[in-house]
């Protein structure tokens, strides 16, 4: 069994949730079996995300046996004389190696799970972000009003909602915008907003659910200090990036100042980046499967986080692809915390038979490899239009300590 051809399509989510496009693979192996896979998050618009996708396959992957994931895998991590951490590239291989394993699985007849080291758990806790109620989407995450991250009662309320659901764990992120400036120290108002916040949806909730605190390293090393120790009487369950990827250091700081556990990882590709976070000293790891290198190299990343007692709880913000790869490692690492999820009507409409939850839980998928299919026809009907916003954006305005717009000459 040979790697032969390969198919690339960018779809377009209406609601935008999940991402502004997703970059979906299909490979097909000489013998007729055929894979899915999806990238996350490369940092070029959805067409040329594709046109790399289909070069690194051709150049690195097409002719070889699936099962020689570790040769593939050194062979694009070097690529170009490179052999070092490239988010770019590892999310390019990420979703080439998923299909590769939704293929193993199918060609032997079993679950991914099953070929990464068995089904662990019985089943796996879930955890949603307080997306804003929508009707146009029967009750399911929306962008409409009220304002659930700025203000607090409405974020009260809907983490209510949630729990309703079935969900045990909710998370917000109230100290945003995300500027491409980096680190800022963050004004009183702002911090006693997030702070507000957060113990209206604690008093809300009490005990029936965990609290995460995002944010996307908008904070300076002091600005989230002092923001951790106004939200440790609430008990979050983690306070999240609280610094840039890139000043690990500094996140490590934050890690000794506070008794809450310090995640991160969304951000952070191989094994490599995440040891040196947990040699910082953070405790939940939040690899993203469609950029951390791919399911074997997050497997690696599990294991390296059990030296350290520390756990994973992996990143999706995608499309249910990706979704369903984490759900196979989720069950097969004995580290795992818990899995982010996003649940709308076109996550379900691409799939012929959407991913399945039991009360805020999610349960094992049984059909081979991924134990999903494809409805090529929705994604074809919601394409890209070449040209359009990144998966995701940064802010490209520099922004104040009350998280106000500058006005600078560069606008």
């Amino acid at each position: 069994m040979k790697l032969k051809d390969i198919k690339t399509w960018v779809t377009v989510p209406p609601s935008g949730i999940g991402g502004s496009f997703w970059v979906i693979v299909k490979i097909t192996t000489d013998n007729g079996i055929e894979g899915i896979g999806e990238c996350y998050g490369i940092p070029v618009s959805g067409d040329i995300a594709c046109a790399m996708v289909e070069d690194t396959f051709e150049r690195f992957v097409a002719g070889e046996d699936p099962h020689h994931i570790e040769t593939l895998f050194r062979r694009v991590y070097s690529a170009g004389f490179t052999q070092r951490p490239d988010v770019s590239m590892m999310g390019v291989f990420s979703g080439i190696e998923i299909a590769i394993w939704d293929i193993l699985g199918k060609a032997h007849e079993e679950p991914l799970y099953q070929l990464i080291g068995g089904r662990f758990h019985e089943r796996i806790r879930t955890y949603t972000y307080l997306y804003p109620k929508s009707p146009a989407v029967d009750g399911r995450p929306g962008r409409d009003a009220p304002d659930v991250y700025h203000d607090g009662d409405a974020a009260a309320e809907r983490a209510l909602e949630y729990i309703e659901m079935g969900f045990t764990a909710i998370k917000q992120d109230p100290a945003g915008p995300y500027s491409f400036q980096g680190g800022r120290e963050l004004s009183l108002h702002e911090l006693s907003r997030c702070e507000y916040n957060v113990r209206c949806i604690r008093e809300a909730v009490g005990d029936r659910a965990d609290i995460l605190f995002g944010t996307h390293g908008q904070m300076t090393t002091s600005s989230a200090i002092r923001l951790a120790k106004r939200i440790e009487p609430y008990d979050p369950l983690w306070f999240e990036e609280p610094c840039p990827p890139d000043q690990m250091d500094a996140i490590g700081k934050v890690a000794l100042a506070t008794s809450i556990p310090i995640a991160t990882g969304e951000r952070l590709t191989t094994k490599i980046e995440f040891h040196a976070a947990l040699k910082a000293g953070v405790s939940i790891l939040q690899p993203d499967i469609g950029r951390s290198g791919g399911i074997w190299e997050t497997k690696k990343i599990a294991v390296i986080a059990e030296l350290y007692n520390a756990q994973i709880a992996p990143h999706i913000y995608c499309g249910p692809i990706a979704h369903a790869a984490a759900v196979h490692l989720s069950f097969s690492i004995p580290n795992f915390l818990i899995l982010e999820t996003i649940q709308t009507d076109f996550h379900d409409a691409i799939l012929h038979k959407p991913l399945v939850w039991e009360r805020g839980y999610m349960l094992a998928p049984t059909g081979p490899g991924l134990g999903i299919e494809l409805n090529e026809q929705v994604i074809e009907d919601h394409p890209y239009t070449s040209g359009g916003r990144l998966h995701l954006e940064m802010c490209q305005s520099v922004l104040s300590s009350a998280n106000e717009k500058i006005i600078t000459d560069i606008e």
